[in-house]
């Protein structure tokens, strides 16, 4: 039920009219019209960005898309690692920098969207100030409630403690080899192990003092006052409040302001005196023991024992972990955003860069990880408003009053309630959110953004280059070449449950006892032993269809897309093990289920159970899915990329259409992405390998040959031969995907085999089949690495390279020409093309790290400023997407309504090639562009390009006889009208491009935006 506001009536101000008028404001400022995604960090700075705004704001894109940009741990490459919310990163060239880019993005009528970070937090090497705060103080911390702990575990030593999985050997040993180091600075003690720092509470510094008295005792006068300082901050830091008299903020608050003066008063104490400092000195290299007597360490291991930390071997951390993750990485801690200080600390910078002009959207990553994702983005809209709302009344000179900002979100909350109402498509933030969406599966209808960040259509116009006859000879292919045959679904189920054993077994634990707990608590079901509850949610966990579902304390009835997806995990997880109790599954289905009824007296336990569950589905799924199974499951890798299913082989030209109707008429403000930083191979390398399907027979008999000629680089390991032909079989694929398409000079070849020799090793290692991360096998990844090079090597591998560049020569063409196909279509569909760094040209990048190499801008300008490709230049020249890519982006920049609000006309196509042709129409108000781009088109490649013949593609009517120009410069041609129908011929109107577009002309006869011989 909403709350009624209180009276509207103010003396100063109309806050309704104030609000709605910023509402207005706000809903219509144009949404991005193209994003350029950069990726920022010490060897690519803000600096480095302002230098290339020129050139982007000549290519057309109107904003700049950013990586995070605060303040991240030392030397982070990519900014996921946020250290401080309330910092620009000063590595980037901190807030000037930013200023100072945004100001010359302005200059050239552009703008930056953010990506932001809102899940999780770098805690490495002591950077997190929150965190260490949190180590020093525990449940007493001011930021306990700021990093999703579970203080009170079932094992009970650690209570009130966080386990610390950081050391690489089993404490005991570290310890003894003296690899934890006390050290007093700065008015403080804390433990050094190598370059990570952990903070001493201050309640323990006596059991280091108390051994430095003797010595400071025998030193000074009973009555000098250095003397008594020393006893009385010994005094102070025992009567430092703990447990239930810091059980609130305020009191928190009163402990820290106390810490801060026994620090400096420690401190100053040190500073001043001699005597004392070096009692404090001896007392600490004492309590250091040494290595060569083990006992020496008793004591120190005492002072470690009392802290609110417990450092650990981190391989402890999949079992006792208790502070939940970002996937399994004990690096990035998750924080709580439903606590509204967490909030608020973590977006008050953010709401000042949106207010002030300085930021215009933003990209939330990972909303599948918090508490209640439609409540942040709600949370997010509301506090862009407030903030905008006051400061606005700053500039009017109205004073800011907390009974004011308590009526203004009231008012704030009762306009986004009333457009919620109206199923708008356009919100007053501009906001996407990485949601990866599973076949089949949609954005959720009540989520105030704007859309997703485009996996789905990265994925859709992949599968469209991927013939689904060869599914089959495929299959066969991999079964006999690597002995593989295993059913997608079934891997997926395998690496899951592998998951769940080894890097969740922690969290799946906290839920268990949450579960058990609610058992007992009904006679119905206090039977049910904790072996049965964590088998059944384990399963039922493994057997989620898809990342998460959303339930939340405020939904009065479960939606019905996350009952249905309850429903199938338990009918799924049923069906795979036929020998456990069915009331045990029956028992977690109605506790799921219930979770959001709010009703009954178990009600808010179902809630928060079913919302925990829900935050642990996603990782799971992220591990078991993308990061296990897409690496062991490589039938066809262009597949195996964020929201994909390689169990499905290709996309239809129907489902293509379906897709971008649908995106039309509920986001049309989603971004459209082809790579990302995410991806493990770039667009242009999945193109190239999509032909692959094209050509089975051929693939087969290549794959084959080039095994025999490369067994000379494999070694033999424990009598089989490695690397094993599933690796083998990547590796092919991936040179396939990358192979120059001319020669290197040495140096560059260097280059390219050893980013080919460190993917393989990830890739090998992601799929944890005969290598991990966990434990590394260095004699496999040495003869993986080995036969890479060896294959490579331009005079031991000389006849395979001879017979992969004759290879290529058949399948590159095809592939590059499907790279400018996919390009065509992202610029044209509805949504907001997002172009990743570098993908104005042909683009060979793999997964990260290989993905954030430095772009080559002065090549890239270079080869604008020499014009448009010529015309027989061949499909690999990288000219071909860069032409295009200004092309459209120009006519986008020209029309931008027509690409937001186009009709959107799937076209039908006749002739030989009617299935080798995916076309449609924007049109509005009788301005038209026409995209016809080539797929699955191998066979009918000669030597003047792609034989069309009688392929036509049938304008919709309602052009009527609209005249049509190319975008490349020449009147449309073949165009005829017969029958009450008009068509037009592909063949000379594609004269000679990758791809066909046409355009409505303008009044004057000219083409409506750019083209490429202006």
């Amino acid at each position: 039920m909403t709350e009624t506001p209180p009276d509207r009536d103010d003396a100063d101000l109309d806050l309704a009219a104030e609000v709605d008028a910023a509402m207005r404001a706000a809903l219509e400022r144009p949404a991005p019209r193209a994003t350029y995604r950069l990726q920022f960090n010490h060897t690519f700075t803000f600096a480095d960005a302002e230098r290339i705004v020129p050139y982007l704001a000549d290519l057309g894109v109107s904003h700049i898309y950013a990586s995070p940009v605060f303040r991240a741990a030392p030397g982070s490459m990519h900014g996921y690692d946020v250290v401080d919310y309330a910092e620009i990163n000063p590595e980037l060239g901190g807030r000037a920098g930013l200023a100072a880019l945004v100001g010359t993005l302005h200059a050239h009528g552009m703008g930056l969207i953010l990506d932001v970070v809102p899940n999780h937090m770098g805690i490495e090497k002591g950077a997190n100030a929150w965190w260490q705060d949190v180590l020093e103080n525990g449940p007493a911390s001011v930021h306990a409630e700021t990093f999703d702990i579970d203080w009170s575990p079932l094992k009970r030593d650690l209570r009130g403690k966080v386990l610390l999985p950081f050391l690489g050997d089993q404490y005991g040993n570290v310890l003894e080899r003296g690899e934890l180091r006390l050290v007093y600075a700065d008015g403080g003690f804390r433990i050094d192990y190598w370059d990570t720092p952990f903070p001493l509470d201050p309640r323990t510094w006596p059991l280091i003092l108390r051994r430095a008295e003797p010595a400071v005792a025998g030193a000074l006068a009973a009555d000098e006052l250095d003397l008594l300082e020393f006893e009385s901050l010994l005094t102070a830091l025992e009567r430092l409040p703990v447990g239930d008299d810091v059980a609130d903020r305020e009191s928190k608050e009163a402990r820290q302001r106390e810490q801060i003066v026994i620090r400096h008063r420690l401190d100053s104490l040190v500073a001043r005196n001699g005597a004392i400092a070096s009692a404090i000195a001896g007392a600490v290299t004492v309590l250091n023991g040494d290595p060569d007597d083990p006992a020496s360490f008793d004591a120190l291991d005492t002072v470690i024992d009392a802290q609110n930390w417990r450092p650990a071997f981190w391989r402890v951390a999949s079992e006792e972990i208790n502070y939940r993750r970002f996937f399994a990485i004990n690096t990035l801690a998750a924080i709580r955003q439903e606590a509204l200080g967490v909030f608020t600390a973590t977006h008050d910078l953010l709401f000042d860069l949106l207010a002030d002009g300085l930021v215009d959207g933003l990209r939330i990553d990972h909303p599948d990880g918090l508490w209640d994702p439609r409540g942040y983005f709600r949370d997010l809209q509301r506090g862009y408003l407030l903030t905008m709302l006051e400061r606005t009344f700053e500039r009017r000179g109205i004073e800011k009053t907390a009974e004011r900002r308590e009526r203004l979100v009231l008012e704030i909350d009762r306009a986004l309630a009333g457009h919620e109402a109206a199923s708008p498509t356009r919100w007053p933030l501009w906001v996407v959110g990485e949601k990866i969406l599973e076949h089949g599966e949609t954005l959720p209808d009540d989520w105030p953004i704007a859309g997703t960040v485009g996996y789905e259509f990265a994925q859709a116009t992949t599968g469209l280059f991927v013939d689904p006859a060869s599914r089959a000879a495929f299959d066969a292919i991999v079964k006999r070449f690597t002995g593989d045959s295993i059913r997608f679904a079934d891997l997926v189920y395998d690496m899951k449950m592998r998951h769940l054993r080894e890097a969740f077994a922690s969290e799946l634990n906290v839920l268990v006892n949450e579960l058990s707990r609610i058992a007992g608590q009904d006679r119905h079901s206090r039977d049910f032993t904790t072996a049965d509850l964590r088998n059944v949610l384990r399963e039922t966990i493994a057997c989620f269809p898809v990342y998460r579902t959303y339930i939340t304390t405020e939904a009065d009835d479960l939606p019905a897309r996350d009952a249905a997806a309850i429903r199938a995990a338990i009918g799924g997880a049923m069906r795979r093990n036929a020998t456990i109790d069915r009331s045990v599954f029956r028992f977690v289905e109605r506790s799921l289920l219930r979770g959001g009824e709010g009703d009954g007296p178990l009600a808010g336990a179902l809630t928060r159970f079913a919302m925990k569950v829900q935050q642990l589905t996603g990782p799971v799924m992220a591990k078991g899915l993308e990061d296990t199974a897409f690496y062991r499951f490589n039938r066809l890798v262009s597949l195996n990329e964020v929201g994909g299913d390689p169990g499905r082989f290709g996309v239809s030209i129907e489902e293509f259409h379906r897709q971008n109707r649908a995106r039309l008429q509920r986001w049309p403000d989603s971004l459209l992405a082809s790579s990302t930083h995410d991806t493990k191979r770039s667009e242009d390398v999945r193109a190239r390998i999509d032909v692959l399907s094209e050509v089975p027979t051929e693939w087969r008999a290549a794959v084959n040959r080039w095994s025999r000629l490369n067994r000379k680089h494999k070694t033999m390991l424990e009598g089989a031969l490695a690397p094993h032909r599933a690796d083998e079989y990547v590796i092919y694929q991936t040179l396939i995907g990358t192979w120059p398409a001319s020669g290197l000079p040495a140096e560059a070849w260097a280059t390219y085999r050893t980013r080919m020799v460190d993917t393989m090793v990830k890739v090998a290692r992601e799929a944890s089949r005969f290598t991990n991360w966990a434990n590394p096998d260095e004699a496999y990844e040495a003869a993986l690495s080995a036969f890479v090079t060896g294959t490579l090597d331009r005079r031991r591998g000389a006849a395979f390279i001879a017979d992969m560049d004759r290879f290529v020569e058949r399948v590159g063409p095809p592939g590059y020409m499907n790279a400018v196909a996919q390009q065509a279509l992202k610029l044209a569909a509805p949504g907001i093309p997002d172009l990743y760094q570098g993908t104005e040209i042909f683009d060979d990048s793999l997964v990260d790290p290989d993905n954030r190499r430095a772009v080559d801008f002065d090549r890239i300008e270079r080869l604008r400023e020499g014009g448009g490709p010529d015309a027989g230049a061949p499909p690999s020249d990288p000219g071909w997407k860069l032409a295009l890519t200004q092309a459209l982006l120009r006519l986008r920049q020209h029309d931008p309504e027509l690409f937001r609000r186009g009709e959107y006309h799937a076209l039908a196509v006749t002739g030989s090639g009617a299935d080798h042709v995916v076309a449609f129409a924007r049109v509005l108000d009788g301005r038209v562009v026409v995209v016809a781009v080539p797929r699955l088109v191998t066979g009918m490649m000669g030597e003047r390009g792609i034989a069309w013949d009688d392929t036509r593609i049938e304008l919709p009517a309602l052009l009527g006889a609209t005249p049509l120009v190319s975008l490349f410069g020449r009147a449309s041609a073949g165009v005829e009208h017969a029958g009450g129908r008009t068509t037009i011929a592909v063949g000379p109107n594609a004269g000679g491009w990758p791809v066909l577009v046409l355009v409505s002309r303008d009044e004057d006869g000219g083409a409506r935006g750019g083209n490429t011989n202006e």
